[in-house]
């Protein structure tokens, strides 16, 4: 028997505010151990709040909606992240430390670096092992989940209604679609919950967080992995219908981002569908910036600043896209945008 609205919209709240609260708390505690202080002004507290709000509604909007199911509301593997928190906490000291020390490439012995761009051979986050062992990506998912304040999972799932409209618009015959960046995997989870007849790619340059992910998606019967660098995607030209990719491009120079979007326009086929999400920028951040540039001086994000100042919805058009849409998304946004039926790679 369906669970009532009302009911299933209260549970939701519930389970959003306890999130809310202990990692308030949780980032209080690490502010104090830390000495980091952080004044914003009462409209950049406020804005922040307002844009969480939203973001619950428009959650339980595209639900109602059909958007997605139901059930993805409820889809945040708790148990699972308990039982890692512990090894979180213990590792913030390393954390705090390197972040003190200002030690950016304090990386795992025995990774052959020179297989990676310089790039992402560095500790974002601070996080031990930067993205290089499987640790990391078993604590990566909890950790984001810390950061914003339990709502990644939420987030992540604002790339699928653009996808549902354009499955519903095109219905194409056996759909494609690529998570570029897909790392553990917890993007093309909730696109499979949604979508389970797609069939389903991801691309990440970590073959650590690669592994995990197969972990996580052994129950989707059709999904294919591959550990390579989105700069040159091992893909056929035209071969997608549709791609996603979730908090990739801050973390890229502007010539890597670039090289991207090229690729992306490359295996996109003419008329597929592209969907970013990815950190709020200047041009779309109002009061919530003073957080983001905090983030960009907190977490070492080099790449962040240029970012910041880098239109997604300008620079895509320079790529061969046409955007569609740019929409706030609590600290992110959306973009969508639509490679030109007459396009050819």
């Amino acid at each position: 028997m369906p669970i009532a609205r009302p009911v299933q919209r209260a549970a939701y709240r519930a389970q959003q505010t306890t999130w809310l609260v202990n990692c308030l708390a949780a980032h209080q505690l690490l502010r104090t151990v830390s000495g980091t202080k952080i004044q914003p002004s009462s409209r950049a507290v406020a804005e922040v709040r307002q844009r969480y709000a939203d973001l619950i509604g428009r959650d339980l909007s595209n639900a109602e909606q059909g958007l997605y199911p139901r059930k993805l509301l409820f889809q945040m593997p708790v148990a699972g992240y308990v039982r890692r928190f512990p090894r979180l906490v213990r590792d913030f000291p390393r954390a705090i430390r390197r972040s003190r020390r200002g030690d950016y490439k304090d990386l795992p012995q025995g990774v052959d670096l020179a297989g990676y761009p310089a790039y992402f051979r560095r500790n974002f986050h601070w996080q031990t092992d930067g993205y290089l062992s499987r640790r990391s990506a078993e604590l990566y998912d909890i950790g984001v989940e810390f950061l914003f304040l339990g709502m990644a999972d939420v987030m992540r799932r604002q790339v699928i209604p653009p996808v549902t409209r354009f499955l519903r618009e095109q219905s194409p015959e056996r759909p494609r679609l690529l998570d570029v960046a897909s790392g553990t995997g917890r993007t093309l989870l909730q696109i499979a919950m949604a979508h389970p007849g797609l069939k389903l790619y991801g691309l990440d340059l970590s073959p650590y967080y690669t592994q995990v992910a197969r972990d996580l998606l052994r129950d989707v019967p059709d999904v294919s992995l591959v550990a390579e660098n989105a700069e040159h995607m091992p893909f056929c030209d035209n071969y997608f219908d549709v791609l996603t990719s979730v908090y990739l491009f801050h973390e890229l120079p502007r010539n890597a981002r670039r090289n991207v979007f090229r690729e992306m326009f490359r295996v996109l086929r003419p008329g597929g569908l592209l969907v970013i999400e990815d950190s709020a920028q200047h041009v779309d951040a109002g009061n919530v910036a003073f957080f983001l540039e905090r983030f960009s001086e907190e977490f070492h994000e080099p790449f962040f600043p240029d970012y910041l100042d880098d239109d997604l919805a300008q620079a895509l058009p320079e790529a061969g896209f046409e955007v569609q849409a740019a929409d706030p998304c609590f600290v992110a946004k959306v973009v969508v945008a639509r490679k030109p039926l007459e396009a050819s790679s």
